[in-house]
């Protein structure tokens, strides 16, 4: 048989039996003399084979187990594993559509698909929105959670769910978005932005101020995460940082500046 007929016996192409070759499933017959292949009947059967395991899921790693006489892993063995893979993608599956469900009933944000604990607080939140830095806000916890561990994740989401408990907590929130959206025009230097940064801090969970390392302002995370603000919004957010490295031991910020 030439390439082709062996290809249509089979039912795949000429390019996945050279593919085949290639990879060594299939050993490559001898040639004519005219430079034709010369494919037998134990070929199709190969062939065959191959395109069956491959049908029922199986890498072409583990074709190569199933056919290798060596390999010391008969068909037996390699579909109970297959099995147990499909089972765990099934469950897998599951979760992920349970997820959705969840996600449709509570109504998804602009920020995309957030977990269910995440999503709860933006909804308690969502009086805030007409706020531009509390929209800029959910786009950033939305962001930490996506780039967090599930056990950050469930630690930070907890504390947060537990400081908007108390009324007083949620108004100290409106009170600093509302600073720092009046920041938004302002200059660096604006005295407005030393209060802003005490009333970030007034709005954070004890449980994050604890004293740690000193942060290197300069990296390049941070350097991109203050460019997305104003420049007075960036610094009244820079001096919070500094703040919560700390801990709460900082002097109180200076009276109000005049209207």
């Amino acid at each position: 048989m030439r390439i082709g007929e062996l290809a249509d016996a089979v039912g795949v192409t000429t390019r996945t039996v050279r593919h085949y070759h290639h990879l060594g499933l299939l050993p490559e017959p001898e040639r004519l003399s005219n430079g034709y292949r010369d494919y037998t009947l134990r070929h199709a059967v190969v062939l065959a084979r191959i395109r069956r395991l491959t049908e029922l899921g199986l890498g072409l790693g583990e074709v190569r187990d199933v056919l290798a006489d060596e390999a010391g892993k008969d068909l037996a063995e390699v579909l109970s594993e297959l099995d147990e893979d499909l089972a765990r993608q099934e469950a897998a599956l599951r979760e992920r559509r349970a997820r959705l469900r969840a996600l449709m009933e509570d109504g998804v944000s602009v920020e995309g698909p957030v977990s269910p604990e995440l999503a709860s607080l933006f909804r308690r939140t969502a009086h805030l929105s007409d706020s531009p830095m509390a929209a800029k806000d959910r786009e950033i916890l939305a962001l930490m959670e996506s780039t967090a561990g599930p056990e950050e994740r469930e630690r930070f989401s907890g504390i947060m769910s537990a400081a908007l408990e108390d009324p007083a907590g949620i108004e100290r929130v409106r009170a600093a978005y509302a600073l720092l959206d009046d920041l938004a025009d302002a200059e660096p230097d604006d005295p407005r932005v030393e209060h802003a940064a005490h009333a970030l801090v007034e709005c954070l969970p004890s449980e994050l101020m604890l004293p740690t390392p000193p942060i290197d302002q300069d990296n390049s995370f941070l350097r991109a995460f203050y460019a997305d603000f104003a420049p007075a919004q960036a610094e009244a957010i820079r001096r919070t940082v500094q703040i919560v490295t700390r801990g709460r031991n900082v002097p109180s910020p200076p009276p109000d500046p005049p209207a």
